[in-house]
């Protein structure tokens, strides 16, 4: 994954372009009707169930959109929580509530969806050793939202992106005419460009997994779209060679299966793209 600061950079370029798409040249809603003088407290109110998430990112907002405001914070994120409660009370000019209101609700309630989803696979991969993986699988433009509900679920993240890991999946290896050129040319390029990047590579067989083994200088292998006896299999034949990961259309009823094969790693875009919002809303108090 990317370093603190660059993903903080990611948040900050979020809020700020989310202001600019939805303020534009001024909430002219709030302009025409409440004066610039009139100061207001709003609650946030959950109206559902599951894990919260983006109380730290709603905090940023606030802060972004007008400094002055203050956030009395009753729930912490990755908290679970009910029909009924309150997250927080935000406090300060109406005028700047209302501006921040929906960049804070669109998040928070995308975040907590993802939070939710993901505690549901920790909790059924509880006691195996197998960590959840969050993938690439993510909506364009808020990514560092999206990985931050991942960890807040107690997932882990996989790459941030193109850039912090090299991953050769099918398509890079069939481009490269095999796994072994596909890999020897890819430690050949990070000695040339003087880069420490990790390797991951996707197996389709057995039979890549051992030329993969025998290749070297791989940090995990990717065992794709395995039955559980080949992943029970895979994972006997690397040992303790490198990491392994299991992927591909693994959803709630077969994760446990999996992790019981001995996998390192399960990944599931599912996390980041199949989730519906959590209800929430805030309210004036």
């Amino acid at each position: 994954m990317i370093s603190k600061d660059q993903f903080q950079s990611e948040i900050d370029s979020i809020i700020a372009n989310a202001i600019r798409e939805d303020v534009g040249d001024g909430d002219h809603s709030s302009l025409a009707c409440i004066p610039v003088s009139a100061r207001g407290k709003a609650k946030l109110l959950v109206k559902d169930e599951g894990i919260i998430a983006g109380i730290d990112f709603a905090k940023q907002v606030f802060a972004y959109v007008d400094k002055d405001m203050k956030v009395e914070t009753l729930i912490e994120d990755g908290t679970k929580v009910k029909y009924g409660d309150i997250a927080f009370y935000v406090e300060g000019s109406s005028q700047s509530i209302l501006k921040a209101e929906r960049l804070v609700l669109n998040a928070m309630q995308r975040m907590s969806a993802i939070a939710t989803k993901t505690r549901t696979f920790v909790d059924l991969l509880e006691g195996t050793g197998t960590k959840i993986l969050d993938t690439r699988k993510t909506t364009p433009g808020i990514r560092a939202l999206e990985k931050w509900a991942v960890k807040i679920g107690g997932g882990e993240n996989h790459r941030f992106a193109l850039y912090d890991m090299i991953m050769l999946k099918d398509n890079h290896i069939d481009f490269a005419g095999g796994v072994s050129k596909a890999i020897e040319q890819t430690k050949q390029y990070l000695k040339d460009t003087n880069r420490d990047l990790k390797i991951i590579v996707e197996a389709r067989d057995l039979d890549e997994i051992n030329e993969i083994l025998d290749c070297g200088g791989v940090y995990r292998i990717l065992i794709d779209n395995f039955n559980y006896e080949d992943t029970k299999k895979a994972v006997q034949l690397i040992g303790d060679k490198c990491l392994t990961e299991s992927s591909g259309g693994i959803n709630e009823k077969t994760v446990r299966r999996y992790a019981e094969c001995g996998v390192d790693f399960i990944s599931s875009g599912a996390l980041t793209h199949s989730v519906y919002n959590m209800d929430l809303s805030l309210k004036a108090v």
